[in-house]
């Protein structure tokens, strides 16, 4: 089942009036990349068609083709409504991998660069009466090395290992918006379980300034309570008591709505959760109680969208089916999920752990970091106020091979680590993922060991200061990776692979199990070891569902359960050492 994605795509600041252009758009491949010289913008057509939100790779875009591509161009017409007159009209794109330069009636109105990070535009001074024409060129060089791809396959044409087919272009929804001068941008949310208040910083234009803002909040439709401030700036911040305290907690996704309004200007809705992260030496805690995280990896790809899911019931099933299986929440890997994913785990009480896509970026070339670092900071910011984000994860296994670049590779590490802590002081950080730690919030390690006896043998000497895993797979970097204290999280483990669809060319950690229940008895004996590891505050298992050729998840890449769900649902839910 898919659809057009025509559902609202801003979860925290919905507006009433907006017109989704998702569906049918003029497409061409450019792979010479003679477009701008041939000024495409101005050509009254293009050669073919695809449909939007879906990257032209992957089937529900009717156009399916999976070799490299470089460059393509899309075209659409639309014509604003009689209500839209007299306001600012903004154009807003969810993503567009890599590169984006875009026109409105052949004239240039902006560019930005990075895949997986909403942008806009107000293109009000380049509209005409009647029909207007939108085009948009995104380049895509994954194999330079110098864009973060993810898991995209960015070395070989095809996908292999745990390496995925690309993406290019327009992956989520564009779409309009009507706003006055004056209009509000965003907020951040700032929730104090203590005293059962919720403060808010809220972004304007300078337009507002001058103007009243008032929030209101709700809960279940009832008063908890509001406030209002002059705006003296571009930005308001503003505290509300609530009348009653209701906890965001794991699988309790209770929220509270927001109205917020501009005086004469604009009003919005949005909503937050009120719960409060931290960080102890023995693990995390929600609300003030430490909690053993029982996490899944989740890739975020889809057999006929590829990174662009169905439809939103499909964003709503993966966390529904992890959550069956006993996890309460996930690791979005290598790719910044689009927001009505985080929307659904706020809904449902999923914790997750944001992460970029930083594969294809070569970490100890340190003219990486303008690739890079704006783009990251950009995700904290758009997804900074969802209760289910509770750490921030920026790169996975930078492993740089203790090449000269070494310096370069440490430098980008803590550079990120400490733009992220000052984005965002809320949340844990951890600065590498299982791999190269140089300032970090937690010791994290990634661990495909498949003999559970040896696999607690690397964990059983954590309150003596050592963490073996890395220093037995990977002596060379001894002295890069060992445990300097905190908490300690498997990130990734097991990884079993289980080819149940036959899929050739099937890939996955460790030799094959022959039977379900070697399968699941293999999951038991892996399990156990860290829920029974009074030093280890959380694992994540690899993976949710399988990936094309990667054969290791719990369910199908099609979505269907391998095994029994309530056999792993009773494994992960017993109640692990920290929590006794």
């Amino acid at each position: 089942m898919h659809d057009l994605r025509m559902e609202y795509p801003r979860p925290l600041l919905e507006r009433k009036d907006w017109i989704c252009l998702n569906g049918q758009w003029e497409f061409e491949m450019d792979t010479a990349e003679v477009g701008h010289f041939k000024e495409y913008w101005n050509r009254p057509s293009l050669d073919g068609e695809i449909t939007v939100p879906y990257c032209p790779e992957s089937v529900l875009s009717g156009v399916g083709h999976t070799d490299f591509i470089g460059c393509v161009w899309y075209r659409k017409t639309f014509t604003l409504p009689e209500s839209f007159r007299g306001r600012r009209i903004i154009l807003h794109f969810g993503a567009v991998d890599y590169l984006a330069t875009v026109y409105v009636n052949g004239r240039e109105v902006g560019s930005h660069q990075g895949g997986y990070t909403p942008f806009s535009f107000d293109i009000t001074d380049q509209l005409t009466e009647g029909e207007n024409v939108l085009v948009v060129r995104a380049v895509d060089h994954e194999r330079e090395e110098r864009q973060p791809s993810g898991k995209q396959s960015h070395l070989k044409l095809y996908s292999c290992g745990c390496s995925y087919t690309r993406v290019t272009g327009i992956w989520q929804t564009v779409w309009l918006e009507p706003v006055h001068e004056a209009h509000i941008l965003g907020y951040r949310s700032y929730p104090n379980v203590s005293s059962g208040s919720i403060t808010l910083q809220v972004q304007v234009t300078a337009a507002a300034i001058g103007r009243v803002l008032g929030v209101k909040a709700f809960y279940q439709g009832k008063p908890m309570g509001e406030t209002a401030a002059e705006v003296q700036g571009n930005s308001v911040t503003v505290t509300i008591p609530l009348a009653e305290k209701h906890l965001w907690e794991i699988g309790k996704g209770r929220l509270y709505d927001l109205e917020l309004t501009l005086e004469g200007a604009d009003c919005a809705a949005g909503y937050f959760g009120l719960r409060e992260v931290g960080l102890t030496s023995r693990g995390m805690t929600l609300n003030g109680k430490v909690f053993f995280g029982r996490w899944v990896l989740d890739q975020g790809y889809y057999p006929d969208g590829i990174y662009t899911a169905p439809s939103d019931a499909a964003l709503k099933k993966d966390i529904e089916d992890s959550m069956a299986l006993g996890f309460n929440g996930a690791r979005l890997h290598q790719k910044i999920f689009e927001p009505r994913f985080l929307y659904w785990a706020d809904r449902l009480g999923y914790t997750v752990w944001g992460e970029h896509g930083n594969w294809g970026l070569n970490v100890w070339d340190v003219d990486s970091i303008p690739n890079f670092l704006p783009e990251w900071l950009e995700a904290v910011e758009r997804d900074f106020s969802h209760p289910s984000l509770i750490g921030w994860i920026p790169l996975n296994e930078t492993w740089d091979n203790n090449k000269t670049g070494q310096h370069q590779c440490d430098a980008l590490l803590e550079l990120t680590y400490r733009a992220t802590k000052a984005a965002d002081p809320t949340r844990p950080v951890i600065d590498s993922s299982g791999s190269i730690h140089v300032v970090t919030d937690i010791h994290d390690v990634h661990d495909y060991e498949q003999d559970p006896v040896l696999f607690a043998g690397y964990y059983d000497k954590i309150d003596e200061g050592v963490v073996q895993c890395q220093l037995k797979r990977r002596p060379q970097y001894a002295a890069r990776v060992r445990y300097r204290g905190g908490p300690v999280y498997v990130s990734e483990y097991g990884g079993i692979k289980w080819n149940s669809s036959r899929v050739g060319n099937a890939w996955g950690y460790g030799h094959e199990v022959k039977t379900e229940e070697e399968f699941i008895e293999r999951y038991r004996g892996l399990t156990d070891v860290l829920l029974d590891n009074e030093n280890v505050m959380g694992f994540c298992y690899t993976q949710l569902y399988d990936v094309e050729q990667e054969c290791n998840g719990l369910l199908t890449y099609e979505r269907a359960f391998k095994f029994d769900p309530e056999i792993f649902h009773k494994i992960n839910t017993r109640k692990a050492k920290i929590e006794e």
